[in-house]
């Protein structure tokens, strides 16, 4: 999708944006003496939440931006598509909207700009912006590459249908014997191109009490038996979370992994019934979902500077808000002070209609931990893929 706008003078733009403008300096980067078209690809289904405000900016500041260009594509394919470009010094994607697997893939592969440290000046605080999870997640995940600009508790939770499922499981071991009997009724996405996927990879070590739920390589010797275990009872793994939704919709699955926003949505969407419900097994541990805007090394300094000043943009407390959407990333704000009684009026009412108040408990109760770090998510990822994923055909 592209969005063109049009010239015109600085009436309506914001005031933060008038005093960089007139200073012409953003951090080490210059707004651009000319307005730039950016080309934006999110790999995170980030754009549910954030285009509007994108557009919003661009419209609000035509002296910097001329033009924005979106694209979606599957998470793990980014990767060796920036690193093409970079070798051939041909970059022609400006910023990422990404979740964990493309972030910790491109701070492995050293794609990003360490754009917090770099540009500290032309961003906010972060340190006085972010409410705690959120900058728990932008110091230990996205380090110095990624700006966190949405947050949720994520999961792991499981959603299922009422009347197919008359026994809730409680524990693991309720979870692996229910799928042994009823095979092919449960299923989950692959977590590299999942947040349902990925939060119940990173959660289960917890539920387990595996040896070392921060070591994937030499702590989750449970998980990986249970794991492939399980997978006795799965026919294939889905390579996105939508394709479960739709299967839980029409009821070709009775269960299926979901995350706070994963549940919320796809229910306002009709995808899922209404009715569907959700549980957590004892011993859950929080694993939050955090999306980053990131930007690939080979991005010209006139485009950094107008993407420096779009990234504090969306840090607002107005863009934020707009982020709790349709509960898609619940609750969704990466910032401090931003409740649902600021957000727009149709994403009160979905919240209202659809939202669960059991996630306030459970928010409250469950602790949270911090995920994996990106080397050690990686290394979880290809695990999963050789000895889980493959053994399904």
């Amino acid at each position: 999708m592209t969005t063109n706008i049009t010239r015109r003078g600085l009436l309506g733009t914001t005031s933060g944006a008038l005093a960089l403008y007139s200073t012409g300096v953003l951090g080490q980067a210059k707004l651009p003496a000319n307005p730039v078209a950016l080309n934006i690809i999110d790999v995170a289904g980030n754009l549910q939440l954030t285009q509007t405000s994108i557009e919003r900016f661009a419209r609000e500041n035509p002296k910097i931006v001329s033009r924005v260009t979106f694209s979606r594509a599957p998470s793990p394919e980014l990767p060796s598509k920036l690193k093409a470009q970079q070798q051939a010094d041909k970059v022609d994607i400006d910023l990422v909207l990404t979740g964990p697997g493309a972030l910790s893939d491109g701070i492995q592969q050293g794609l990003w700009i360490d754009v917090v440290k770099a540009h500290a000046a032309g961003l906010p605080k972060l340190e006085d912006v972010y409410h705690e999870q959120a900058l728990m997640m932008q110091r230990n995940f996205g380090q110095d590459q990624g700006v966190a600009v949405v947050y949720s508790p994520s999961g792991p939770l499981f959603e299922y249908a009422p009347d197919r499922v008359k026994s809730v499981p409680k524990t693991a071991a309720d979870l692996l014997a229910w799928v042994k009997a009823n095979p092919k009724r449960f299923t989950y996405a692959r977590p590299v191109n999942s947040g349902p996927g990925w939060t119940f990879l990173m959660g289960i070590p917890y539920i387990l009490g595996d040896k070392d739920p921060k070591d994937p390589v030499n702590g989750w010797d449970k998980t990986w038996s249970y794991l492939k275990e399980l997978g006795t009872g799965i026919d294939y793994y889905p390579a996105g979370t939508g394709a479960t939704m739709k299967e839980l919709g029409e009821g070709t699955r009775d269960m299926i992994l979901t995350t706070c926003g994963w549940d919320i949505n796809p229910r306002a969407l009709g995808i899922v019934p209404k009715e569907a419900n959700v549980f957590a097994l004892e011993g859950t541990h929080w694993v939050p979902d955090t999306q980053f805007m990131c930007i690939p090394k080979g991005v010209s300094d006139e485009k950094i500077g107008a993407i420096l000043a779009l990234m504090s943009y969306m840090l607002k407390p107005e863009q934020q808000a707009a982020t709790y959407d349709k509960g898609y990333f619940y609750p969704g704000p990466a910032v401090k002070g931003v409740t649902l009684a600021m957000a727009p009026e149709e994403s009160q009412a979905v919240i209202k209609e659809y939202g669960r108040p059991v996630y306030d408990d459970l928010i409250a109760t469950l602790p949270t931990v911090v995920p994996l770090t990106p080397e050690k998510l990686v290394a979880a990822f290809r695990r999963w893929d050789q000895e889980i994923g493959s053994a399904v055909k």
